[in-house]
């Protein structure tokens, strides 16, 4: 390969590496009033519901998830009407350094340390929804990245004691008594003051700012 396309070439690779996975910006307001309960709370289900991440830098990303500790759904006539759940922040697990446990380890930690998450101060990270409208696509809507989505969720986002209130698309099903809910979207984490390497003079020791999140979600 001549060495100018080698150049090209691990520069489009560099460059990749720098790239969030494509999904949708979550639109990000200051909180507003959560509604009180309306309908039947069908528990989720912490057992089969997860929250997944992926952070990216320079030099390539890291994929994680995290559990939920507890949460709800409502629904009155087949209709979602709200909800809230608490992410176990504690419960941060990386999932593509098996293969080197000592990094995978050490990353963790600095991920639950005070330059991200904070875990010691707070353990515990918690969305309520605000709103539930559902999606109908047109031409005169912004093009939704979220394949079959049903619906446009607002909510009340609070971690490391910030709330702010967010909104993006969302696939929900409901069969047999049971919500099944899935989303994919983009967030600047530097909104809720995790802002540790964010700033791109840092070149090759950045991170990036806008995390992906994929949550798929279950209730009893």
């Amino acid at each position: 390969m001549h060495i100018n396309a080698r150049l090209l070439f691990l520069s489009l690779i560099l460059g990749a590496c720098q790239q969030v996975p494509k999904a949708d910006k979550a639109e990000v307001t200051e909180a507003q009033s959560v509604k009180p309960e309306d309908g039947h709370g069908r528990h989720l289900d912490t057992a089969a519901s997860i929250l997944y991440w992926v952070g990216t830098k320079p030099t390539g990303e890291h994929k994680g998830s995290f559990r939920f500790t507890e949460g709800q759904l409502f629904t009155k006539d087949s209709v979602l009407t709200g909800g809230q759940f608490t992410i176990n922040i504690n419960s941060l697990a990386n999932l593509d350094l098996a293969a080197t446990p000592d990094n995978k380890r050490k990353l963790e930690d600095e991920l639950r340390g005070e330059n991200f998450f904070d875990a010691a101060n707070f353990p515990t990270a918690k969305f309520e929804i605000t709103e539930v409208s559902t999606y109908h696509p047109s031409k005169d809507d912004k093009e939704v990245l979220l394949k079959d989505a049903t619906h446009m969720i607002k909510g009340n986002l609070t971690m490391k004691n910030v709330t702010k209130n967010i909104t993006f698309p969302a696939k929900i099903v409901m069969q047999k008594g049971q919500v099944k809910a899935e989303a994919n979207f983009n967030i600047d984490r530097t909104q809720w003051g995790m802002t540790y390497r964010a700033d791109k003079s840092l070149q090759d020791k950045l991170i990036n700012s806008i995390v992906n999140i994929h949550f798929e979600i279950v209730t009893k």
